[in-house]
């Protein structure tokens, strides 16, 4: 099975993708950045795709949204992963020489309250979580060290300095197994799903989104999440993204029937089954 990934081995994308795929034995496609990600799905129809969409402390990956909704694909599942984060470096090195950590910004933000108990360190941006790992074993940076998670040690030959430095132990990132639309009826069981992804735009009218939800209540569809992003070139418009959760896939799809006439441009990004 091949899956497209953001970031190389190691990275969080990467154990998302070998959880949510357990069993299958993958060909994993390491891209550099989320564009390639969907770059490598459009070039071969069979591609799968992993991609972050939300962390419960950094909050929405916002242009991961637009980028599905341009892309065409289409969701077929999700998975929560565990986030914690390592200090690594190289193998002879500790405390006492490290000058400088590398990692992904978000990672950095995670980590605030052990960076500042070692104000010596300078902190670096890097691209990539495992990357930083990879980068510091294959350059073999002396007075590095790496904040990612500890399964890119031994995949780079770095030590484990310390674990679980993450401020915030509950913290979770939310992933989307994406493909081809039309791969994803040989992936899925419809009228086995549960949740739903959708985007609409409304009119600039006075209780437009109330009525929208008043709707879903009437049906017994949950509401579980909600996004507005600003229309590029169409002030004070924006497009919502939401998701929703149903016991009744039938009563789902009357759902959307009944609210269609009440909002522009409604997308179904997706209709799988909640983690």
């Amino acid at each position: 099975m091949k899956v497209a990934i953001q970031g190389i081995r190691g990275s969080f994308h990467d154990i998302a993708a070998h959880e949510f795929f357990s069993g299958q034995e993958l060909d994993l496609i390491c891209c550099n950045t989320f564009e390639d990600l969907f770059a490598a799905m459009k070039a071969d129809d069979q591609v799968l795709g992993l991609m972050a969409i939300e962390n419960t402390i950094a909050g929405s990956l916002l242009h991961n949204y637009e980028l599905l909704r341009e892309s065409g694909m289409t969701i077929i599942g999700e998975h929560k992963l565990h986030i914690e984060h390592a200090l690594l470096c190289l193998p002879d090195e500790d405390w006492g020489d490290i000058v400088e950590v590398n990692s992904h910004p978000v990672a950095l933000a995670q980590c605030r309250q052990f960076l500042q108990h070692h104000p010596k360190m300078k902190v670096v941006e890097v691209d990539d979580t495992a990357g930083a790992a990879q980068a510091i074993s294959s350059g073999h940076l002396r007075g590095h060290a790496a904040i990612c998670h500890e399964g890119a040690a031994p995949l780079y030959g770095m030590r484990i300095l310390q674990r679980s430095i993450e401020d915030n132990k509950h913290n979770y990132t939310r992933f989307l197994a994406l493909c081809d639309v039309w791969n994803a009826d040989r992936l899925r069981e419809l009228h086995t799903t549960n949740k739903a992804s959708i985007v609409f735009t409304l009119p600039h009218e006075e209780g437009s989104l109330s009525q929208v939800l008043s709707i879903f209540s009437f049906y017994k569809i949950n509401l579980t999440k909600i996004q507005s992003l600003p229309i590029i070139g169409r002030e004070w418009q924006y497009l919502f993204y939401i998701d929703v959760t149903y016991d009744d896939y039938m009563r789902y799809r009357q759902s959307i029937d009944a609210v269609r006439p009440l909002i522009k441009e409604l997308k179904i990004l997706g209709e799988y089954e909640a983690k």
